[in-house]
């Protein structure tokens, strides 16, 4: 096999896969990446972890049909770093040549006849998204995503069609994302479900999604393939029962508070420096003044404390929270954020003040 491509194309190709590369495998042909010739003169690049699966094609000067598997990270490598110019790929026996103007490596290569069989979806049901939209949902719902691997149900990120609008809700039990992408018409057309998406396989297609105005997700018993441009990812579901996130929202509230996001997130960072390990911040709201005051206090270090000017609807209020919590909530709903509180024992609500489509909600953490 022979081609001659450019840099950058060939880079975009090697992002693109290598989300599916294994760097756990005790397989080397899994942390491989399968590069085949066309007869309609493309290439095409694979990579399998035996959860996921990634092609990706793309147009080339093929001198020389054939296939070959190079190690994913080391071809990778390579290629980042050779000279921006055309690089010809030349694939021998079990050999591997790249070269790119007075620059040549020479690697071992796999067998291709090792590497595993691309996945075929037949999805049961198919929509199309616009991928700036399902970016934005993904990144705010992303923060709240479980890392916790005892839960693996709790790792992923519940997709719904409901009446027509695509929710997405994710949460890691201490709290909880929520984003709903309305006004797409052709989902009017898609009857009510929902699948559980691996939390970062769902990031990494939609960062990588938004070159192209539009995704096309399958859905299938146990799989899902994301198709976009000239890439398909395929990935498994993941099984079980998310659970019934509804129940937590509360229908009702004590106190609304409106506040600049940026100015509030500010002050919480510098308060933070005060507060160690897993000690909370404390706010406290007050309707008098109209302000929140943040303040932090460990013992044997010391304490920091300042106000921010907000909008405050109900009566004085203090609550407690993991600082990190609030700064991704306050991060995710936009320039001015509404808190609704309860009590300083029940979940507090961030939500943008004048967009309803996000909701993040955050455990308190007990005042002592």
């Amino acid at each position: 096999m022979k081609f001659n491509i450019a840099k950058d194309d060939l880079l975009s190709a090697l992002t693109n896969v290598s989300k599916g590369m294994s760097s756990r495998s005790t397989l080397p042909i899994l942390s491989g990446i399968l590069i085949e010739t066309t007869d309609e003169g493309t290439l095409v690049f694979q990579t399998t972890d035996l959860e996921i699966s990634i092609r990706h094609t793309i147009p080339a000067d093929i001198v020389e049909g054939g296939r070959c598997v190079v190690p994913g990270k080391l071809f990778s490598d390579i290629v980042k770093n050779l000279p921006d110019a055309a690089i010809s790929v030349t694939s021998q026996a079990e050999q591997t040549l790249i070269s790119c103007l007075d620059t040549s490596f020479t690697l071992s290569s796999l067998n291709p006849a090792d590497f595993p069989y691309f996945p075929e979806v037949d999805a049961d049901t198919t929509i199309k998204l616009p991928t700036k939209q399902l970016a934005d949902a993904v990144k705010k719902v992303g923060r709240a995503v479980s890392r916790d691997e005892s839960r693996a149900v709790l790792m992923g990120i519940l997709f719904s069609v409901e009446g027509g609008n695509a929710r997405l809700a994710s949460t890691d039990s201490y709290r909880l994302a929520v984003a709903d992408m309305k006004g797409i018409g052709e989902l009017s057309e898609v009857e009510d479900f929902q699948a559980i998406i691996p939390g970062k396989i769902f990031e990494d297609v939609s960062k990588l999604a938004t070159v192209v105005d539009e995704l096309s997700i399958g859905f299938s018993d146990n799989q899902i393939v994301f198709e976009f441009g000239d890439t398909v990812f395929v990935s498994r579901k993941i099984e079980g029962s998310y659970p019934n996130y509804k129940r937590l929202i509360p229908s009702e509230h004590e106190v609304a508070i409106k506040v600049n996001s940026a100015a509030l997130t500010t002050a919480i960072k510098r308060v933070s420096l005060l507060a160690q390990a897993h000690t909370p911040i404390k706010f406290s709201f007050s309707a008098l003044e109209q302000t929140v005051t943040v303040s932090a206090k460990t013992q044997d270090v010391g304490g920091a404390t300042e106000t921010v000017e907000a909008s405050v609807d109900g009566p004085d209020i203090d609550i407690a929270f993991n600082h990190q919590y609030v700064l991704d909530g306050l991060g995710a709903v936009g320039d001015e954020a509404l808190i609704e509180l309860q009590t300083s024992v029940k979940p507090g609500i961030f939500k943008n003040a004048s967009d309803d489509s996000f909701l993040y909600l955050a455990m308190p953490v007990r005042l002592s």
